[in-house]
């Protein structure tokens, strides 16, 4: 199963210094029975797409708490067996396609990481300063929240991670 684990990028340069994701329990976003339901959709490649967007929210999420942290989602894809991950109950919008990990997970066994351009940074900078007001109903706000989701998240090796945090 192929597990989208959100971070920041510290989270990334301490996963990056520590040869590993954790602390464990560690959080991701999944293909779960839920997020089929929600999506609608048998597309494998649609419904991964979807897994990584509820990742990148929750990445973007992990940015407004912290506002040392640059303003660039990230978001790491690792495959792990399916009896690693187990799907967080209830289909509610917040945990839609929620996993946990009991285990932390050796960066080494990452498929990819996936992280904003820098031209994402403004729409990202004020996604995160709206996301409190769109959580509360703001349709102005949600909308400011939706122009990050309009860039795509780059992708990377594993091996460029160096790269990415200089």
């Amino acid at each position: 199963m192929r597990v989208y684990v959100p971070l920041t990028l510290p989270g990334l340069a301490e996963a990056h210094k520590a040869g590993e994701l954790g602390p464990a329990p560690l959080r991701a976003y999944a293909v779960t029975p839920g997020l089929r339901e929600w999506y609608v959709s048998d597309d494998i490649e649609e419904l991964e797409y979807a897994a990584l967007s509820r990742a990148a929210l929750a990445s973007l999420r992990m940015i407004a708490a912290d506002s040392a942290a640059p303003r660039r989602r990230v978001v790491v894809a690792v495959d792990v067996a399916d009896k690693d991950a187990s799907a967080t109950p209830g289909v509610d919008e917040a945990t839609l396609g929620q996993v946990t990990l009991a285990d932390p997970v050796r960066l080494a066994r990452a498929a990819a990481v996936h992280v904003d351009a820098g031209d994402a940074e403004a729409d990202v900078t004020a996604a995160a300063a709206a996301l409190a007001a769109a959580d509360a109903g703001d349709d102005d706000a949600q909308f400011t929240v939706d122009g990050a989701e309009d860039h795509e998240l780059l992708w990377f090796g594993v091996q460029e991670i160096p790269g990415l945090l200089a």
